[in-house]
């Protein structure tokens, strides 16, 4: 970018690097690029957290049939 790039950065208000990440990623999804696009990135972030929360879930699971399992061993036993 000579110093019509500087000139357009400056028009619009943001930093070289700031304009090569919005280049690159209107590359990306535009199949211009590899990587994946925004919408595929927004969609991998939703699933991480589905996975976060659903091994949250089994981890309490686990943790509520171990407690009824030992109680109705301790039932058993009396």
């Amino acid at each position: 970018m000579g110093g019509d790039g500087v000139h357009r950065r400056t028009k619009i208000g943001c930093t070289a690097e700031t304009l090569r990440k919005w280049v690159r990623r209107a590359e990306r999804d535009s199949g211009q690029r590899a990587g994946l696009t925004s919408s595929e990135r927004d969609r991998l972030k939703a699933l991480e957290g589905e996975n976060r929360e659903l091994q949250r879930s089994n981890e309490i699971l686990r943790k509520a049939a171990a407690f009824f399992a030992q109680a109705e061993l301790d039932r058993r036993g009396k």
